[in-house]
């Protein structure tokens, strides 16, 4: 964790412009935007790119997917350009929870995990490569999304620590956790066998 040089009043400031980057509902305009419909009426409900695919566009699909990790980017790279490192921090974790919890579709927002990868692409560039290969491992071995993302996110933080990245173990913390509590529901539905598969329409 980064030393706290930020005042209370740059922090809150920069969580807001974190929060509003991380907030914008990308799945649910590029759904409207091409005619694929309501995606909150669509598969799981999600507006996340998972559930984008489920409407069998797969640009539609790949673009939420790119704007969901770039608004956070964005986010992060106008906050190193002009705060310290323990605001940037702030603003990271601000654009996760913008995207969990978007006050524009009252605070039902995606699971996050767009936005936890463009997030670490910035942050802990060498640890999101090995994350990116154990999403890529555990999604191709048993096609579940959810679970990819579930272990990834417990696997990352100690990934940090083996490749130079420990100043970041703490955001690598809070946003795995944020992902577990995204997807409690999916947890739930893996054990009972009743989580849909990537790919699937249902």
């Amino acid at each position: 964790m980064p030393i706290l040089e930020s005042s209370w009043s740059v922090l809150l400031l920069w969580a807001a412009i974190g929060y509003l980057f991380g907030s914008i509902p990308s799945g649910v305009l590029l759904a409207r935007a091409m005619g694929l419909g309501n995606l909150r009426e669509i598969g799981s409900g999600n507006i996340g790119a998972t559930n984008v695919l489920r409407t069998g566009n797969k640009k539609a699909a790949v673009l939420t997917l790119l704007i969901d990790a770039g608004k956070a980017i964005v986010a992060i790279l106008l906050a190193r350009a002009f705060i310290a490192e323990d605001a940037v921090q702030i603003t990271a974790i601000a654009a996760f929870f913008g995207h969990c919890f978007p006050v524009w579709l009252k605070f039902k927002g995606g699971k996050g995990v767009a936005t936890y990868f463009g997030i670490m692409a910035v942050m802990a560039f060498p640890a999101v490569l090995a994350s990116c290969v154990i999403w890529l491992v555990v999604a191709a071995v048993f096609r579940y999304s959810s679970l990819a993302a579930l272990i990834t996110a417990g696997c990352t933080p100690i990934v940090m620590v083996f490749t130079g990245n420990g100043f970041t173990f703490f955001l690598g913390v809070v946003l795995g956790l944020g992902i577990y509590l995204r997807h409690l529901g999916n947890v739930g539905r893996l054990k009972r066998g009743e989580e849909t598969k990537i790919g699937s329409k249902g």
